[in-house]
């Protein structure tokens, strides 16, 4: 039973992951990851190529080459162990066969090595990764926007991320915070997005650095009454972010998610009982206004 489910729901899933991996740029990163294996494995690209193994077969991998292959997938697995999503476990993969292959190639001719280097650079400037387009419950915002919203109602928190369409990690998190903006939006506690790529200003005034080496992006900052209380990364003294690791149990968890969707629930909810009650009250004032108004007309 315990391998039987996920295998149901494996195969339930289908074809969503067919859908997901047949995109342009897992295909095209597919193909590079497994290059240097399809070049040595497969007759007769494999045929007259050069090889240290002692049998002189060149469609065969070399003591060299196995070393490396495993060397990669020792830093696949320790890399994943800090992964949350199935895109970070695909893009950690990707990202590692592709540098192993650089090697590989460089090792067994320089031509082919210049030649796959090339082939990666012209893949990394013309495809881009698939942008999370899910449901959730998000508010953009923009350099004009972001202020007049969080200065707008002073009860409701909010948590911001800072994000740029360029960084593997902000892609990588999208998923996450989409599912949580829908676990635990509400009118009190709410979920929103600005672009700090685009908008420099905004990067600037929140001092989130957008930095091609930064360790910044994706930045979690929770306002409340307008006003920052929370920000994950941290920052140290010397101005660089702390490591934290963006799954949604720690965002829960220190963000305190559970306990501000609860409090937040009960303020609007008592806010609408009076509203809904002096509805009532002022309904029930004018009817007896309005029948006082008749009785003396009758006298």
């Amino acid at each position: 039973m315990a391998l039987l489910t996920p295998l149901i729901a494996f195969i339930y899933h289908l074809p969503v992951v067919y859908r997901w991996l047949l995109r342009p740029y897992y295909v095209f990163s597919a193909l590079l990851s497994v290059a240097f294996l399809l070049t040595r494995k497969l007759p007769p690209l494999c045929h007259n190529l050069p090889s240290q193994r002692e049998d002189g077969n060149s469609c065969d991998f070399d003591w060299r080459e196995v070393e490396i292959l495993m060397f990669l997938s020792a830093i696949v697995m320790l890399k994943n162990r800090r992964s949350f999503t199935v895109d970070q476990h695909v893009g950690n993969i990707f990202m590692f066969s592709k540098v192993a292959n650089v090697i590989l190639f460089f090792r067994l001719d320089l031509r082919m090595g210049l030649l796959y280097l090339t082939l990666c650079i012209v893949f990394l400037m013309t495809c881009k990764p698939p942008l999370y387009m899910g449901p959730e419950y998000i508010k953009y915002f923009n350099d004009k926007t972001i202020d007049e919203e969080l200065e707008k109602d002073k009860r409701v928190t909010w948590v911001v991320e800072f994000f740029a369409n360029w960084s593997a990690e902000c892609q990588s998190f999208a998923a996450v915070y989409a599912d949580l903006s829908l676990r635990y939006n509400c009118p009190g506690l709410q979920f929103g997005k600005v672009d700090v790529g685009r908008y420099a200003e905004v990067a600037k005034k929140y001092k989130v650095s957008t930095s091609p080496l930064t360790k910044q992006l994706p930045t979690l900052i929770m306002f409340q009454g307008g006003k920052e209380v929370m920000r994950r990364p941290q920052i140290d003294k010397k101005g660089r972010a702390v490591s934290w690791t963006f799954s949604d149990e720690n965002i829960i968890r220190e963000f305190n998610l559970n306990e501000l969707y609860q409090k937040s629930k009960k303020v609007f909810k008592t806010k609408d009982s009076q509203e809904t009650e002096a509805t009532d009250v002022n309904s029930e004032t004018q009817h007896m206004l309005e029948d006082d108004t008749e009785s003396k007309k009758d006298k």
